[in-house]
């Protein structure tokens, strides 16, 4: 818990699946069955469970918290999928 920090600025995180995935150029329907969108997937609940616990510890709303050190990956989503993965995530009718 300590490496989650408040920040200076408001950069903020989101309670909104659609604005999570907008920061990887992605919609919730691009998302299908496939083992990249069960990674998404899993990582946003990971993401919702440390934007949790950083709201209840710094007693802020997600907007004036921003999630960094071992959390900073989970902001943007897919961070541990490849670039192909996600290209190939993007580019689905």
């Amino acid at each position: 818990m300590k490496k989650i920090n408040p920040i200076s600025e408001i950069v903020g995180e989101t309670t909104d699946v659609e604005s999570w995935l907008m920061r990887a150029g992605l919609r919730f329907s691009d998302l299908g069955n496939d083992a990249a969108s069960i990674a998404i997937r899993r990582q946003w609940r990971e993401y919702q469970a440390a934007v949790h616990r950083c709201c209840v510890t710094l007693h802020q709303p997600p907007s004036r918290v921003q999630l960094s050190g071992d959390y900073a990956s989970l902001r943007i989503p897919g961070s541990a999928l490849t670039n192909c993965e996600i290209d190939r995530l993007s580019s689905r009718p």
